[in-house]
């Protein structure tokens, strides 16, 4: 078409793989940990975790978010070496047997190391760079990252939140980590935020930044949400356990891409896939 050729859509690159960011992307979860909140010990050892790939993927994951720690309200921290001897195993086994690019959920510089060294395509800061090390080391990892917001840390982090200003807190955060991992060399684009529902917040402070969501995806990046199966959907729906909040959990994931999330996070993709293809559909014809 030569100079009259469209522009490629937006899209994230991760270690090849190629996200586009023009519809909403799913990313399934595996906690491979003895402890996380919803599915802590299901998919401890690898063969389980990697059949548990294999079945997000065929239900419509556009790619995959394995984690290694823990960070429920109250977790208490694991080794390097102990997360490592967790995620590394499925990292190897499943190289080569997916389409969809990896990610990891860790803090921790020498896990995300090894980790991009072991397939890893993108890394989940829950501490957006903020630990020791890590800000000197990620623009070499060259894969995306996505930078979180929470308030303390996860062993204390909901004994009673405060915030004066809380979407503006969140935003300046954002922004103020978005500015320094660029001044450590990490091209903004690859870089994704989150706004950290569920971290260092109460129930009222989660549905308040849901509610005015827009604010965080104005701040031009893609947004990623992860409300799945939490407290904040128990909460809503009469204090429903953790299994029973999948329609709850798509339905938050809805409103948040009808306010412009790029990727939902969730335990559950199918039910999150017709949910937010719903939202997105209404979003895009509604705006013709």
């Amino acid at each position: 078409m030569g100079g009259d050729e469209q522009a490629a859509a937006p899209a994230l690159d991760c270690a090849g793989y190629r996200l586009p960011l023009d519809r909403p992307l799913i990313m399934g979860v595996i906690n491979v940990t003895p402890d996380s909140f919803s599915d802590g010990g299901r998919f401890l050892a690898p063969r389980a975790a990697c059949r548990q790939a294999h079945r997000l993927v065929a239900e419509g994951a556009d790619l995959l978010d394995i984690g290694g720690e823990s960070s429920r309200p109250g977790a208490e921290p694991v080794s390097a070496e102990e997360e490592l001897e967790r995620v590394v195993p499925v990292l190897e086994a499943l190289r080569g047997e997916l389409e969809v690019p990896i990610s990891v959920d860790t803090c921790k510089p020498a896990v995300a190391r090894a980790a991009v060294a072991a397939g890893a395509a993108m890394i989940n800061d829950i501490r957006a760079l903020e630990a020791p090390g890590a800000l000197a080391e990620a623009a070499a990892w060259g894969v995306p990252i996505c930078l979180m917001h929470m308030q303390g840390e996860p062993r204390t982090m909901q004994r009673q939140p405060h915030y004066d200003d809380l979407i503006g807190e969140v935003r300046d955060y954002l922004a103020a980590r978005v500015a320094a991992a660029q001044a450590a060399g990490v091209p903004r684009e690859r870089l994704v935020v989150d706004p950290g529902f569920g971290f260092g917040k109460s129930v009222q402070h989660n549905y308040a930044l849901l509610h005015q969501f827009s604010a965080i995806v104005d701040l031009g990046l893609p947004v990623l949400v992860g409300m799945s199966r939490k407290s904040m959907i128990g909460w809503a729906l009469g204090e429903r356990p953790a299994e029973q909040r999948v329609v709850g959990s798509a339905a938050a994931a809805a409103l948040a891409v009808w306010q412009g999330a790029r990727i939902v996070r969730t335990h559950d993709v199918a039910a999150t896939v017709d949910a937010v293809a719903i939202a997105e559909t209404a979003r895009r014809v509604g705006s013709q």
